[in-house]
């Protein structure tokens, strides 16, 4: 009995890692979104996560919402100084996510400042 209840535990557990990996290691697409950068937070009660929100319109009704993992610090420290300027972002998005890792299943990867198509100075 011993030996079945040992051998359960175990087959759950490897589920529960392969399903973790899969989730966090396999992503279901990347790409390049831009927009106006129009909010960059540090947000939750237990578990602070990265969000944020880009404005792909010139009315602002199209809004793509991301996170970002806190491994990242040097995308988290050029979304601070961007806010509120036109900007590029690569992202990862993923089947899934986890409350630690963020609201969304798009993390950002890499971001850079761009002109706006929509004010030629």
């Amino acid at each position: 009995m011993k030996k079945i209840i040992g051998s359960v535990v175990i087959l759950l557990i490897a589920i529960l890692a392969g399903y973790y990996a899969f989730i966090y290691y396999v992503p279901y697409s990347e790409g390049v979104r831009s927009g106006e950068l129009i909010k960059i937070s540090n947000k939750g009660v237990l578990v602070k996560t990265w969000e944020g929100e880009i404005s792909q319109g010139i009315s602002g009704a199209q809004i793509f919402t991301f996170s970002v993992l806190d491994k990242d610090k040097e995308v988290i420290e050029n979304l601070k100084k961007y806010q509120g300027q036109y900007v590029k972002l690569d992202y990862v998005e993923r089947y899934d996510t986890f409350f630690w890792l963020g609201d969304t299943k798009y993390f950002i990867t890499k971001v850079n400042k761009e002109k706006s198509p929509h004010f030629n100075k």
